[in-house]
């Protein structure tokens, strides 16, 4: 019986341990850094261009070996993501508006979620849904600005 009492003692003192840790590991001092903050529709879609123009102007992806293009995948969807955020906070036009543009960065994530580049000549290669869906989003805002 004693062995049972000293476990749920100690139990308990872990558990108090970790909620007071846990607790004491935010304060209101830095609730407001926990807040992303938004940059503008413009501003996060001259960003995304830049990449993609970086992208191009680096040469692209020239290897065709898998894993040769993962950061340059990131590098792109990195932005994308901020647009996003951004478009989401856009209160000038509604959400139909963004409905072709949400759908090339859906397919952007679905490209990077595979985890690692799979080369430019492998069955279910996610270069096209990454790659291509960002030229393709920054032909899109070319076309398409908020007026």
């Amino acid at each position: 019986m004693g062995r049972h009492t000293w476990g749920k003692e100690a139990g308990a003192l872990v558990l108090a341990a970790t909620v007071a840790a846990v607790s004491g590991c935010s304060s209101s001092d830095d609730s407001g850094d926990a807040k992303a903050k938004t940059v503008s529709v413009g501003d996060a879609t001259t960003t995304f261009q830049a990449a993609v123009t970086k992208f191009d102007t680096d040469g692209g992806c020239l290897e065709k070996e898998p894993g040769t293009c993962w950061e340059q995948m990131q590098a792109l969807m990195t932005p994308a993501r901020d647009l996003r955020k951004a478009m989401n906070s856009e209160k000038s036009v509604g959400a139909d508006f963004w409905t072709d543009a949400y759908a090339l960065i859906d397919t952007m994530e679905k490209g990077i979620a595979v985890g690692d580049d799979k080369g430019a000549t492998a069955v279910g290669t996610n270069r096209p849904d990454v790659l291509g869906s960002a030229h393709d989003l920054s032909d899109w805002l070319d076309e398409d600005p908020i007026k």
